[in-house]
């Protein structure tokens, strides 16, 4: 017998790129793929058994309200999940975000840090999760899973940023920023929610979700340069200058900013121990590995 899915944002990144994982790698579950936000009407079929619940309001996106971020991201969720609480399914999955617990670290993120979110993106996640954590029944599993940042087909944001230098043959400026930050590539995600469904004995749970090991940006561009095979082309500006430039760009159009100038060169490290002493095995691939596989298919 199949399992049968009910997956909520189904046509954004992750939810794409999800069902492209379940039909190449996965062939015990069957998946109704809802595209719309979960409205409190709806009604959740008998033979659901598992709900996937990727739908939200993203982070980073401009002239959205907090009421917006409070209406999508928590209040839905809530509908949700009560309907999957009077439902026969067994397990929720709710993809939440390691902003519901910073937006900053200065060590590394464990699941067992007090959140203090600072963003109304991360404080509605934040809302959500408590609730959920609230409102547990004996007979059903709940994983809340925080992901750092997402890579894979179909990404945008900075990762756009990047490639689109490399591409162009421009130098990058940032040399003289040191960072390390953890990545999670979007098969790893979706690795963990398939073997958190499929083993029974794993009782819910709060999980970071990140790749192995964490990379410095320009650790990243070299990856992105040679996948390219492009020349790898470092300045080491100095930082102010950077810097200025930047605050510039937040008056002017221009691809650098203070906002992702601090994306790029911050560091945010994520640990992922407790998932994978969780499942007993390792992600399919390092940092690098998932990198160099996703340029490879740009190219």
């Amino acid at each position: 017998m199949k399992n049968k899915l009910l997956i909520t944002g189904s046509s954004g990144f992750v939810g794409r790129n999800f069902i492209n994982y379940i039909d190449k790698n996965i062939f015990s579950f069957e998946f109704l793929k809802k595209k719309c936000l979960i409205n409190n009407n709806y009604e959740i079929a008998d033979d659901i058994n598992s709900i996937i619940h990727l739908a939200g309001k993203a982070h980073d996106v401009k002239n959205i309200k907090s009421d917006e971020y409070d209406l999508v991201n928590f209040e839905y969720t809530v509908g949700l999940y009560q309907k999957f609480l009077e439902s026969n399914a067994t397990v929720f999955v709710f993809v939440s975000s390691v902003k519901a617990v910073c937006d900053k670290i200065s060590s590394i993120l464990y699941e067992t840090n007090n959140p203090n979110p600072f963003t109304q993106y991360g404080i509605s996640k934040l809302k959500a999760e408590k609730y959920l954590l609230n409102n547990l029944k004996k007979d059903k599993r709940l994983f809340i899973l925080r992901p750092c940042m997402i890579y894979g087909p179909g990404n945008k944001g900075n990762f756009d940023l990047l490639i689109n230098f490399v591409k162009k043959g421009l130098p990058w400026p940032l040399g003289k920023f040191n960072n390390k930050r953890s990545f999670c590539n979007v098969d790893n995600l979706s690795f963990v929610i398939v073997n958190l469904i499929l083993n029974v004995k794993i009782k819910t749970n709060t999980y970071n979700i990140a790749d192995n090991n964490p990379l410095s940006t320009n650790e990243l561009i070299s990856i992105i340069t040679n996948s390219y095979n492009k020349k790898n082309r470092v300045l080491n500006m100095p930082k102010f200058l950077i810097i200025f430039i930047a605050k510039i760009g937040d008056y002017i159009k221009f691809p650098l900013n203070s906002h992702s100038l601090t994306k790029l060169t911050e560091n945010f490290i994520v640990s992922n121990n407790k998932i994978k002493a969780t499942l007993g095995s390792e992600y399919n691939f390092e940092s690098e590995q998932g990198l160099k596989k996703l340029f490879k298919k740009n190219v």
